[in-house]
């Protein structure tokens, strides 16, 4: 059996540069004539992130002058004659040539191909490092924090303890490059997506929704919904799981407060009726507007509005960015109830656990302050 060629430097290259400009595994194989296993498993031993590019420090000697020092020694120059010529102390270059050889044996590439091997010596990680700092990213991250939670909390709760501040890229090359073995494989689950290592931020996304019959567009919104300046302007909409299960999800603009809803179905009836008993159960302050997609389950939003005293727009067609808030959150709720699982076995005991753990994370667009820390001062 053939074995397959080995994965050349400009092929590492390559495979970088495509990934980031979000190109397949299979594209991406074939362009360097490799298997996508190939090109995955290479990825996957950097967890997703390209390694920093090695430099070499302007102090050490450079393969030109080490072909100086091979050719002085051949032709019989003093160590003293090779460091003038090079601008280098005596002791830089005795230390050279005694490191890789002798005066007879000393070969530049043999010592230049040394020197890069004696200069991987890479730093320990600070979570290697710092046992209470893992200790804490770990319980966080346990919690479905994600990395840049846990970071930008440390910072509030720690503002002047160096010893438990780390970045969130550290944690996501904690977990996703498990040769470091500083944190479990079992703990990548917990993140957002549960995904193994770092994915490309390119790529496009859409939406294609019905219309509405008498529905009041977005862009006749009030003017203070759009500034998030008040409280109790809401976005919402429903994420789909297998054998037709749906749950309604609500998000609150301004402290980005969650409320999900048991739906017994799509259609107008059901999703109209549980939404108005959950939305009922708010204070009148935080009930203002709704903002919906294009979705028919809202179809009776007049109804809605007359047993709730709640506004509500709709976004015009193919267009659910309109509703950013409520895209962003049913994002991070796909980590709880992923694509194609059901949803229909969740009660809506079930549902406020798990808005209540939403809830409870610190956001980096609210400073890092959870949306039930900024619920709560507005209902002061």
């Amino acid at each position: 059996m053939t074995k397959r060629p080995h994965m050349t430097t400009p092929d590492k290259a390559l495979i970088w540069k495509r990934w980031h400009d979000g190109s397949s595994l299979s594209d991406i194989a074939r362009e360097i004539g490799k298997s996508p296993p190939s090109v995955f498993g290479f990825l996957r031993q950097f967890g997703g992130i390209e390694p920093a590019l090695r430099v070499r420090s302007e102090r050490h000697l450079t393969l030109a002058e080490r072909e100086e020092i091979s050719r002085g020694l051949v032709a019989g120059d003093s160590i003293r004659g090779i460091a003038r010529a090079l601008s280098r102390s005596p002791s830089t270059i005795s230390r050279e040539i005694n490191r890789n050889g002798t005066v007879r044996s000393y070969r530049a590439t043999s010592a230049e191909a040394a020197a890069w091997r004696g200069g991987t010596r890479p730093k320990r990680c600070r979570l290697a490092a710092l046992g209470r700092l893992r200790q804490r990213v770990i319980t966080k991250l346990k919690l479905d924090w994600s990395p840049e939670q846990i970071a930008g909390w440390l910072q509030l709760t720690y503002p002047e303890n160096d010893s438990m501040q780390v970045s969130h890229e550290t944690i996501y090359k904690s977990l996703f490059i498990q040769s470091r073995g500083i944190l479990k494989k079992e703990l990548q689950k917990h993140l957002r997506r549960g995904r193994k290592f770092r994915q490309s931020r390119a790529g496009n996304r859409g939406g294609n929704r019905g219309q509405i019959i008498d529905g009041i567009s977005i862009r006749e919104r009030p003017a203070e919904v759009e500034d998030r300046a008040l409280p109790g302007h809401w976005e919402g909409d429903l994420i789909s799981g297998s054998n037709n299960s749906h749950i309604a999800t609500v998000v609150e603009r301004t402290t980005r407060f969650t409320v999900l809803v048991k739906v017994e179905g799509k259609d107008t009836k059901s999703v109209t009726t549980a939404l108005t008993s959950q939305m009922r159960k708010l204070p009148d302050i935080i009930r203002q507007t709704l903002t919906w997609d294009r979705g028919m389950e809202l179809a009776d939003h007049k109804a809605f509005s007359l047993a709730t005293d709640i506004d509500v727009y709709f976004c015009d067609p193919r267009s659910p960015w309109q509703r950013g808030t409520n895209e962003n959150t049913n994002g991070l709720l796909r980590q709880y109830f992923p694509k194609g699982s059901d949803l229909s076995g969740y009660t809506q005991v079930d549902l406020n656990k798990v808005a209540r753990r939403l809830n409870t994370r610190p956001r980096k667009t609210l400073g890092f302050h959870t949306p039930a820390q900024e619920f709560n001062v507005v209902l002061q």
